[in-house]
């Protein structure tokens, strides 16, 4: 893995060029969620009609795969690259998911961090974990930590930072051959804990970082001063990952504090509700403007006789080759094609937002872009 830092705004949103193999990508960017490596509604045929090569970073969980098959099979087959059959893609790990695995702090102890996962509350060691990494063979992966939301006390946050620490020593004393480490960095909501985090793991001899324990009850008010703790004390030529942060307003947030790479649950979620993203992007218009000024609900009866695409001038295959009316009978005869084309919409629409991050950051009008879109959110749903 080869990363470089091309160019730096607004203090410290950054756009730079992270290199997994033959997969070059343009960084801030979006690691598409998946389920057992595939996204949950897009099939391997209709990837390419994705903006290429932004979507070809697929962000998978070691946990789904804990009902079968096994890592012995998996390893047989060669990785998950060959098993899936998608080698021009990059395949991120990390053991949680925000859709299906989420940490369990509760029932986390010394020997190994606690997950809700489809199989069940789940106990995964170090060793464990390494064992399905070894045997999944992804471009990049995340050691083991101890999340915690943020209303824990400090002894408890202590605690987490004493384990991820320990446990990124045990996942790296195991890594395979292969496969970039990116060293798990936690805190909750204490500020001086992440900071101790983020000097502990900058020790070790990673490729990057991921930060964890966000989107998991703090506040977006709270949320800068802690990002700040951990990438003012992170090397700036290496690359950050984050989970947690779905919301444009959140994933600006996690950029101006320096961060390059963000997971895509809130697309899942958005699709599965029957959601579509609408806020204008590169001069695109926009005809509605939902409930939350960002999103239209499809399944609304407003939209049964609405003949024009999701938005216009979209070039996505939804917006070229369907209506909302269309989608609209979909979504209420509970077809599975509209979850499929209301995904391809959704990806399409926020890797185009993505995009607009980058042209900003390297014109150097990143806090532009950032003040005036939230600002033009926070205007329209007055206006409501």
């Amino acid at each position: 893995m080869k990363f470089t830092v091309k160019a730096v705004t607004g203090g410290r949103a950054r756009a730079g060029m992270l290199h997994l193999g033959s997969n070059p990508m343009e960084t801030p960017a979006l690691l598409l969620s998946t389920r057992k490596g595939l996204p949950v509604f897009i099939s391997p045929d209709l990837l390419p009609c994705l903006p290429r090569p932004d979507s070809h970073l697929l962000q998978f969980s070691p946990l789904h795969f804990l009902d079968g098959p096994c890592p012995k099979t998996i390893s047989s087959i060669g990785g998950l690259h060959q098993m899936l059959g998608l080698h021009e893609y990059g395949f991120v790990a990390v053991a949680r998911d925000s859709v299906q695995s989420l940490p369990e702090f509760d029932s986390t102890n010394k020997f190994g961090a606690s997950f809700e996962t489809p199989c069940g509350r789940r106990l995964v060691k170090p060793v464990e974990y390494m064992e399905m990494i070894s045997s999944m063979r992804p471009n990049l992966w995340t050691t083991l930590a101890d999340e915690v939301p943020a209303w824990v006390s400090d002894k408890r946050n202590k605690t987490s930072v004493d384990r991820t620490v320990k446990w990124l020593d045990e996942c790296i004393a195991m890594s395979p051959a292969g496969g970039a480490v990116f060293g798990s960095i936690v805190g909750g909501s204490n500020i001086e804990e992440r900071q101790r985090c983020a000097q502990e793991v900058a020790k070790r001899n990673v490729s990057g970082y991921w930060i964890g324990g966000f989107g998991l009850a703090e506040s977006m008010d709270d949320r800068p001063p802690l990002l700040y703790a951990v990438t003012d004390n992170l090397p700036e030529e290496r690359p950050r990952l984050i989970c947690g942060l779905g919301l444009p307003e959140e994933v600006l947030q996690g950029i101006a504090a320096g961060v390059d790479l963000f997971d895509s649950a809130y697309i899942y979620h958005l699709t599965l509700g029957g959601f579509a993203l609408i806020f204008p992007l590169d001069g695109m218009e926009t005809s509605d403007i939902g409930s939350e000024c960002t999103k239209i609900n499809l399944r609304a009866t407003m939209y049964r006789k609405d003949t024009t695409p999701i938005v216009e001038g979209c070039s996505c295959y939804t917006c070229q080759n369907h209506t909302k009316a269309y989608i609209n009978h979909l979504l209420n005869v509970h077809e599975m094609l509209a979850q499929i084309l209301l995904e391809i919409h959704n990806t399409y629409h926020y890797l185009g937002f993505f995009r607009s991050i980058r042209y900003a950051i390297k014109e150097g009008k990143f806090e532009e872009f950032q003040n005036k879109f939230v600002q033009s959110r926070r205007s329209s749903c007055i206006l409501e």
